[in-house]
């Protein structure tokens, strides 16, 4: 755990307001820049911050302000926090475990096959795992190549499905879409080009339709007269 001052702006804003320390001994403190010290003690910087105490949070002891107000050379020193800070952890290769190592390559041969659009560096971040050893199983060139099964490095234990879904997304992103194939809908885009008679060829059906049945009207209308003279 690192022992970091939380807040150092916050922090300076107290001591400038609150002590007679001079900018140099709270920028060191601070790690801030005399410079920066003074335009907070202008009021041209930091305007909006609010000073937080350290004597509350437990960094600084009342014994050790008044040590550097009495000596303008005296160096602040951080007490023991109440609130230690985690030390940021170093990003580095996927850490695969040595009864899980020798899977990798069915599971690089499970990627390469069922997911070729995925990088080489995709796939060294998904299993761990070295581009030479990428381009051998895609080449078929690897030494144990008539041996090798693919495997779902998920079900292997090699990687997460949601890693994997993440950097197959990445790997589709610009990729054009699949045509698409049987019968579909036109696009709207052409049906408005489209001329009544193209839209729709069966009108003329449907007037046929449409004279026959005002023509068996019309006869209905005939004969009733007739039957009202009856």
């Amino acid at each position: 755990m690192a022992n970091t001052l939380l807040m150092p702006k916050a922090t300076a804003v107290w001591l400038v307001d609150n002590t007679a320390l001079s900018f140099d001994q709270i920028a060191q403190f601070c790690s801030l820049h005399p410079l920066e010290v003074k335009a907070i003690a202008d009021g041209e910087s930091a305007q909006g911050i609010k000073g937080m105490d350290p004597i509350m949070t437990g960094q600084l002891t009342r014994a050790e302000i008044a040590k550097g107000e009495a000596d303008i050379n005296h160096r602040l020193k951080l007490s023991d926090p109440k609130v230690r800070v985690p030390e940021s952890k170093r990003k580095g290769p996927r850490y695969t475990p040595l009864s899980k190592r020798q899977d990798r390559p069915n599971a690089i041969y499970w990627l390469v096959k069922n997911h070729p659009e995925l990088k080489d560096a995709q796939i060294s971040r998904l299993v761990g795992t070295t581009k030479a050893t990428i381009e051998q199983i895609r080449e078929r060139k690897h030494w144990n190549m008539a041996t090798l099964t693919p495997l779902d490095p998920v079900a292997l234990g090699l990687c997460s499905q949601i890693d994997l879904d993440i950097e197959v997304q990445r790997a589709s992103r610009g990729r054009e879409a699949p045509a698409p194939t049987g019968d579909t809908l036109l696009p709207a885009s052409l049906t408005e080009r489209l001329t009544p008679e193209q839209a729709s060829p069966q009108d003329e059906d449907k007037e046929l339709d449409a004279n026959a049945v005002f023509a068996k009207l019309s006869a209905l209308k005939s004969k009733t007269p007739d039957e009202d003279e009856e």
